[in-house]
């Protein structure tokens, strides 16, 4: 069983939301690590607090600018993981145009989502590129440290450099999460998955990722041997090879029901055929064939069971790459019941009749991800158009 850690209050009663922010003296990237999005998963705040105390005493000379964020502030100083809603559910244009307007949505997590955004407006104004920003969570099982990220050749590129499983596709199953937001803005983002709530490894994990970050983008100086050094505690961690995986299945928990995941299920897990998994309503979860278990739900609040996923092939991911980098996806506009839903051609309509035509993996080899509109029509999503890949052309990463 991993090895817990008693968190006191994060700092005192109202927590700086800044928890860190360093400017070097030399220009390079500008790196934003997000923590305590969910006030349950204190780790990521812990392993910011005691990086930037670190990186201040060091002495060393710095590239760029590094900040911290504390998310989720009340729902922080209460240790829940939300106090009215998922502060990573509700980054959704609706909400966010509604920030423009003086605020009558009187929800915490709103409050805190508008104090977050105009943050990052703020940082992208003043600050220089290329921006990073970075998610730091936990999970409510037992796991080994993984990437959760939005397709994009962008942010594939990017974590490719990491020696931890990587999860593809999660927006197509979770709406309103903070980084899909900054991802439609066209930068880098993921999240990175240190371990369990309550394990203080969580926090070392965090740590090792934060400062392996800071060195591949090139904030922080150093010579490969070093990158390497870190690199390998990360990759110590886990078992699961470094790969992309993708979600194929999400197990919802509708609202009012009784759902409770069975005991011994971890993160990554292949589970043969005919295992029950979890206990819903007066029945049981059980898998009709092989599966790949992800992220498992073991707390009380979430509607997210747990997820099923598989590997990517490498021929698929090099064939969406090549397709993508055409943009093959210009054609699909002329197909019968698709239409692109502005000039912008991001975002594509698809009436549910003509859907089951189309295969869905066609869709993601060209960087689409479907989420329901309505009772007839799907939309299909791709950040492929939106990314500034001009920003991220000479990073050290990519040499």
């Amino acid at each position: 069983m991993p090895k817990k850690f008693t968190v006191q209050k994060v700092e005192k009663k109202r927590t700086s939301r800044i928890l860190g922010h360093i400017k070097g003296k030399s220009g390079g990237p500008t790196v934003v690590f997000f923590g305590g999005v969910h006030g349950n998963e204190p780790a990521g705040v812990i392993a910011l607090q005691q990086t930037f105390v670190e990186l201040k005493e060091s002495g060393d000379l710095f590239y760029g600018e590094c900040l911290g964020i504390a998310a989720n502030l009340k729902a922080l100083e209460q240790k829940v993981r939300f106090i009215d809603e998922d502060l990573n559910r509700i980054w959704l244009p609706d909400r966010l145009n509604s920030l423009a307007q003086p605020l009558e949505d009187t929800s915490a997590e709103a409050k805190e989502m508008l104090e977050l955004y105009e943050l990052i407006g703020e940082i992208i104004e003043n600050a220089a590129a290329p921006y990073y920003f970075i998610d730091l969570h936990t999970t409510s099982g037992e796991t080994e440290p993984f990437i959760v990220m939005n397709d994009s050749l962008l942010n594939r590129s990017f974590t490719k450099n990491y020696p931890l499983p990587v999860v593809l596709g999660i927006e197509e199953y979770l709406t309103g999460a903070l980084l899909s937001q900054i991802n439609e803005m066209g930068y880098v983002a993921l999240g990175f998955e240190s371990g369990q709530h309550s394990d203080e490894k969580a926090i070392v994990n965090a740590r090792n990722f934060i400062e392996y970050t800071l060195g591949l983008v090139g904030f922080l100086p150093g010579d490969r041997t070093s990158l390497n050094r870190i690199k390998a505690k990360l990759a110590s961690e886990g078992q699961t090879p470094q790969h992309f995986y993708e979600i194929y299945h999400q197990h919802l928990i509708e609202h009012g029901s009784f759902f409770k995941m069975l005991p011994g299920f971890i993160n990554f897990q292949l589970v043969p055929r005919g295992i029950s998994i979890a206990i819903q309503g007066d029945g049981l979860v059980t898998t009709n064939r092989r599966r790949q278990l992800f992220m498992p739900l073991y707390q009380d609040k979430g509607y997210e069971g747990f997820y099923y996923i598989r590997s990517i092939p490498p021929f698929f991911l090099a064939l969406s790459k090549y397709l993508r980098r055409l943009k093959v996806d210009g054609w699909i506009a002329l197909l019968p019941g698709v239409a692109w839903a502005s000039s912008k051609r991001e975002t594509l309509i698809l009436n549910k009749s003509v859907a089951r035509f189309f295969a869905r993996p066609l869709f993601h080899l060209l960087g689409y991800r479907a989420r329901t509109m309505n009772d007839t029509h799907l939309l299909l999503k791709n950040r492929e158009r939106n990314s500034k890949k001009g920003y991220y052309k000479n990073v050290p990463w990519k040499k």
